[in-house]
């Protein structure tokens, strides 16, 4: 039998990094996440350098920073090149796509994969089908609730539990690995499409949460509420002020959602009939979602923005004893998703290909080596650049140049912006010429090397697509 590792990558959408037991959260149960970290690592500064979907997907695929791969935001260009699981299954891995789906262009092209099952509301996907094939006629599926992908609003699921897209998950993925090829090894990609909206958890999960006490929306003293407090606008609109009832339904659906989660995790974790036994212990496993949630806080809804609740992530690797890794460390080295490819290929022995930006964490959690990276990069187009090294973090706006400055040790939630603080100048002017360098290369020219320039767009989807003459920048 081949002895190199199996991996089980399994990978939440829109949740949030402060979103586990063993982050602190007051209420949240999450045993099983939790047991991934602590018998292996919770990177407890993980961040999503473009907090959007299709970004931070082709930033997994690729190992490669937006700024390389070109998409900042969920724009869709098809592309060609090496990815993590083409790599993978060049070497012999039997490489499987399971949920939701990996929300690149085309949407059925595999990238690397040699089989899929997944939902993408793109086109006629496996799960509506397997829903449609279950589910009582004019049920209307998994938006058959009226609350839809982006909303605020909540409720439980309509539908019987076996049939939510959670549960369908994990089913088609413990299928994959009861009909695997057992002569070689795998690459299974679990990809949930919770607890992104539509909130509808099952009613145990959905009653657990409003019955308590949850936590306040972090009110940063630079913040402000939407016109009319939100009234009148979308139940999608991504500025919002929530408190009361929306308050609590909103927070109950989501951890809801997240709690589900959990516990249909231990239907693939358990040692009875999960992945300890199919696979003789020898199975890496990853957990970490592509991008977070503001979830009210600073009166936003939804992602994209630079700000803890969007940009930080879960993210926690067990490997087996094989890899020598100390279990139960918690690390607070700044890391990304772009580091999952590098370290993947790493512990399979596998080359990585050229043109990746992402650094391999297998010496530092085996306690051989540090990572040589001061901090990282977050940006959405059109609208910020950020560095951050999980302890400070500087925000630049392309459009008007206004800036942002916090002391993530001291004001973890993000309440104080200090850019205009006498006593922290010497650190935001550091900042400051950190991303005019790191700016200073881009065709954007947000920087021209002795400044930061406000007012310059973003490149469109039609320009990068665009091939370039002999008068532009290569």
């Amino acid at each position: 039998m081949d002895a190199r590792p199996n991996f089980l990558i399994i990978m939440t959408d829109q949740q949030r990094g402060d979103c586990l037991s063993a982050a602190g959260h007051p209420c949240l149960l999450t045993p099983n996440m939790d047991a991934i970290g602590s018998t292996g690592v919770r990177f407890s500064r993980a961040y999503s350098t473009c907090p959007v979907c299709v970004p931070a997907r082709r930033t997994f695929l690729t190992g490669q920073h937006p700024s390389t791969h070109g998409v900042f935001n969920n724009g869709g260009i098809e592309w060609e090149g090496p990815s993590l699981p083409g790599a993978l299954r060049d070497a012999g891995y039997q490489t499987e796509w399971v949920g939701r789906g990996m929300h690149q262009t085309p949407p059925e092209k595999r990238y690397g994969f040699e089989h899929t099952v997944y939902k993408d509301h793109r086109v006629p996907d496996d799960y509506d089908a397997f829903v449609a094939r279950n589910a009582p006629e004019g049920s209307g599926g998994y938006y058959g609730t009226g609350v839809m992908h982006n909303d605020w609003t909540a409720r439980t699921w309509h539908l019987g539990e076996s049939l939510h897209a959670t549960n369908w998950a994990v089913t088609e993925s413990l299928r994959f690995l009861d009909r695997r090829d057992t002569s070689c090894p795998f690459f299974l990609v679990t990809s949930i499409l919770a607890p992104h909206p539509p909130l509808v958890p099952p009613a145990f999960y959905f009653d657990r949460y409003l019955r308590q006490d949850l936590p306040a929306p972090a009110y940063g003293d630079w913040s402000s509420p939407p016109p009319d407090d939100g009234i009148g606008s979308d139940s999608s609109a991504d500025r919002v002020h929530l408190r009361g009832e929306m308050l609590q339904s909103a927070q109950a659906g989501y951890f809801g959602l997240i709690n589900h989660i959990d516990d249909q995790i231990r239907r693939l974790l358990n040692p009875v009939d999960g992945i300890p036994r199919r696979t003789n212990r020898n199975t890496v496993v990853i957990f970490f979602s592509d991008h977070g949630e503001m979830l009210g806080d600073h009166y936003r809804w939804r992602k994209s923005l630079p700000y803890e609740g969007s940009a930080h992530i879960p993210f926690l690797i067990q490997a087996p004893d094989q890899f020598g890794i100390r279990p139960s460390q918690v690390d607070d080295t700044p890391v990304c998703i772009e580091d999952l490819m590098p370290t993947i290929l790493d512990m399979a022995d596998v080359d990585c290909p050229a043109g990746v930006d992402g650094h391999s964490l297998l010496p530092r959690m085996q306690g051989r080596s540090e990572i040589d990276r001061p901090y990282l990069q977050i940006e959405t187009a059109p609208t910020y650049q950020c560095l951050t090294d999980g302890k400070e973090k500087f925000i630049w706006y392309v459009a008007d140049g206004r800036e942002e400055f916090f002391d993530l040790t001291q004001d973890p939630r993000e309440e104080r912006n200090l850019i205009a603080s006498e006593a922290h100048t010497e650190r935001t002017a550091w900042w400051r010429s950190e991303l005019i360098t790191v700016l200073a290369s881009r065709d954007e020219g947000f920087s021209d090397g002795q400044k930061l320039i406000p007012g310059k767009r973003y490149p469109g989807i039609a320009d990068r697509l665009r091939p370039k003459n002999n008068t532009e920048k290569q």
